[in-house]
């Protein structure tokens, strides 16, 4: 088998559905209509959508399997990973540093994208025979929709999922981390795959509660131990920040690349860049991030869907620009191979940034560690979308092989090479988001409509569970929410 060919078309592939005329401008055509009917949801309620995420952190007495903020936890963990290290760098390198402001126009507008899908995932959850919250877009495409069209978007998206969850949720970030401690520390990665599959069976085989509790500690220090590492390059550099900005905004519309020795490019690179690896990195757009949603303990959907709506502010707009201004300050999308005299790849490229922004060797130490909890941490939170996604397949029988299968296939990822893996991962990424976003154009109605409902009687989102069954007793959405949600389906 010609594998060369394979990730030749696989690439091919990717290019179409990522390019100009299928998922940019559906993304962010999506991002920006939803920005609307929702009356710039994303801007007038984040303080306290993080307000809830961040400090409050649970509904008590609300039914559902792991608190908001385990919830939230759980969907950074999928997607801050390789793409917030590699994905920037990878969008930098090729499009310019005005790659980095179509990632934050990404960010913004999916903001809009990841609380409506979100709100979606807990407003049509249903609870399986086990007693665990289902929900994301393999139900509520289906059960939001009800005919033909809803059920071929939902089992489309399961199949995509399931079949992502091993590429992007897997083996490749077990590589990242097998390849990355073979250079740093020289650990074999056959060592690392051992440690990698027993730690995520340890985890996995206990479910969204295990996972919620480990993401719930892990995350945050993750996040902290990384972008501490950025804010000191950036104090250090502090003169180069105001100009690197300057750059970002001009080279966005101008089309500046680093390939080629700078040579002008259409803004079409910069723009395409930034889109495809802003939606890698925060998966706004994809429905992934509603599956966790989905298992939240929550007294409404709206309260769920804000609080999941900061991941994405949390992903793009502190910590890819935190990697996309070290980059960029310290001249590491410019620097070259001295050998080949060409520009350094994109999984050295933050390596290279961090090591010139920071004394002796922390800087190097500090992207191997970044990366290495970043990417076990997606390996979590994308387990859980995959068993959620042949659980809507094959039923409850089916969970438990699958998370000891995605175990040892985390062994695969750290031993092999994984160039069509990554080829094909990107498809794979481009297929769930496509029955998605249209999924959420054709609900926005529903969306808007309920979410006005809500804020209208809590725009602060301080209203105790009490106060919400109060002020929404009588309300058809709300009543058909809680009797749903307790109904058990499947077997």
């Amino acid at each position: 088998m010609d594998l060369s060919a394979i990730e030749g078309f696989l690439g091919w592939l990717s290019g179409i559905i990522w390019g100009p005329w299928v998922l940019i401008p559906l993304l962010l055509g999506t991002g920006l209509y939803l920005t609307i009917r929702l009356g710039g949801i994303q801007f007038l309620r984040l303080g306290s959508a993080l307000r809830l995420g961040l400090f409050t952190r649970r509904d008590p007495d609300s039914d559902g399997d792991i608190s908001q903020f385990q919830a939230l936890t759980t969907a950074l963990a999928a997607t801050v990973g390789t793409g917030n290290i590699v994905g920037v760098a990878t969008a930098i390198g090729i499009g310019g540093p005005g790659a980095l402001f179509w990632m934050w126009v990404t960010g913004l507008l999916g903001m809009a994208s990841k609380y409506s899908e979100a709100f979606l995932g807990v407003r049509f959850r249903t609870t399986d025979s086990a007693g665990e919250k289902n929900g994301g877009p393999q139900y509520y495409l289906e059960r939001g929709i009800p005919n033909r069209f809803g059920k071929f978007l939902a089992i489309f998206f399961a199949i995509a999922a399931v079949i992502a969850c091993f590429g992007i949720g897997n083996m490749t970030q077990g590589n990242s981390i097998s390849a990355n401690l073979e250079n740093s520390f020289h650990v074999p990665t056959w060592v690392t795959g051992i440690i990698l599959t027993v730690f995520a069976l340890l985890v996995l085989v206990g479910g969204i509660k295990s996972i919620g509790r480990v993401t719930a500690g892990l995350v945050p220090v993750m996040i902290i131990f990384y972008v501490l590492g950025a804010i000191y390059i950036l104090v250090a550099n502090i003169g180069g920040v105001p100009e690197a900005f300057a750059q970002i905004f001009t080279d966005a519309f101008t089309g500046t690349s680093a390939v080629g020795g700078f040579a002008g490019s259409a803004i079409i690179i910069a723009v395409q860049f930034g889109v495809a690896r802003g939606i890698f990195s925060n998966e706004s757009g994809m429905g992934s991030a509603a599956i966790a949603a989905a298992a939240a303990k929550t007294s409404h959907p709206v309260r769920q869907g804000l609080v999941s709506m900061t991941q994405t502010f949390i992903d793009t707009i502190i910590v890819v620009t935190c990697t996309g201004l070290v980059i960029i300050t310290t001249g590491a999308w410019k620097m070259t191979d001295p050998e080949t005299g060409e520009q350094i790849s994109a999984a050295l490229m933050t390596g290279e940034a961090f090591s010139h922004g920071l004394p002796g060797e922390w800087g190097h130490y500090i992207v191997t560690i970044g990366l290495v909890l970043f990417a076990g941490s997606t390996i979590l939170g994308w387990s859980y979308y995959g068993e959620r996604s042949i659980e809507r397949l094959l039923g409850r029988r089916a969970v438990m092989p699958f998370r000891i299968i995605f175990s040892l296939v985390v062994f695969i990822g750290c031993t092999v090479q994984l160039g069509v893996v990554w080829a094909f991962s990107d498809v794979m990424n481009g297929l769930m988001a496509l029955p998605n976003l249209i999924g959420l154009l054709v609900l926005s109605g529903l969306v808007a409509r309920e979410t006005k409902k809500y804020l209208d009687n809590d725009p602060k989102l301080r209203a105790t569970t009490e106060e919400v069954q109060a002020f929404m007793a009588g309300d058809p959405a709300y009543e058909n929410w809680k009797t749903q949600a307790i109904k058990v389906v499947g077997k």
